[in-house]
C-alpha cells in the first residue's frame, strides 16, 4: 500500500490556556479603563449634536 502524505497536514492540539488569576492592579485597571471609555462615549455623543468643528465655507481670493 502506498502512504499519501500530501495535502494539509492537522496542527497539533495545545493544551488551553488557563485562566489568569487578576490581581488587585489589573482589576483596578480595567475598572479606569472602563470608566475612560464611558467618558469619551459620552463626549462623542455631545459632539456629534454640534455639527462641524470648522466652517470655513467656500475660499474666495481677493482679486477683482
Amino acid at each position: 500500500m502506498v502512504d499519501h502524505e500530501g495535502g494539509k497536514k492537522k496542527p497539533v492540539k495545545l493544551p488551553k490556556k488557563q485562566a489568569k488569576e487578576m490581581d488587585q492592579e489589573d482589576k483596578a485597571f480595567k475598572q479606569k479603563k472602563k470608566e475612560e471609555q464611558k467618558k469619551f462615549e459620552e463626549l462623542k455623543a455631545k459632539a456629534v449634536g454640534k455639527g462641524p468643528l470648522a466652517t470655513g465655507g467656500t475660499k474666495k481670493s481677493g482679486k477683482k
